[in-house]
């Protein structure tokens, strides 16, 4: 399996994250300024929201992207006072034809006074089982379809 990370992080939350699963899947992290010009198997796109809105930045990225070339987008991120980005990314990714994941990760982010120290080592915890269940799912997945 060939995995790529791609994040857009204005507070340095995405980041972390994205050098945790990197972690998990042996890959360096890139921000969306970098392009992706290999063939993905996964490709794992993270963003928080501010004033609750994903950076556009993450849908320039998206633009750029042959859906033929990444077989699947896992979404991930934080966020302090909005629910969850994943709605945000899996709507860009999926109005340009990308196949997205059901499964995802959201966890909180601090901003202020608000969840401070979020995403913590709890969080980062639960994205490593997170992406460590998405490296095995679709690994025993594509085994199958050999078989």
């Amino acid at each position: 399996m060939k995995y790529a990370i791609r994040y857009y992080s204005k507070f340095g939350h995405s980041e972390q994250m994205a050098q945790v699963a990197g972690e998990v899947l042996g890959v360096k992290p890139e921000s969306v300024e970098t392009p992706l010009t290999e063939e993905v198997d996964i490709l794992f796109i993270g963003a928080g929201l501010f004033l609750a809105k994903v950076n556009g930045r993450v849908k320039e990225f998206a633009r750029t992207l042959d859906p033929r070339k990444v077989k699947k987008v896992v979404c991930f991120g934080s966020c302090a006072l909005s629910d969850s980005p994943v709605p945000q990314l899996r709507q860009i990714f999926e109005e340009l034809g990308f196949t997205v994941a059901e499964e995802s990760f959201t966890c909180r982010g601090s901003m202020g006074p608000w969840h401070g120290g979020h995403p913590n080592e709890e969080d980062f915890n639960a994205l490593r089982k997170f992406v460590e269940t998405m490296k095995d799912h679709h690994t025993k997945s594509d085994s199958d379809l050999r078989d």
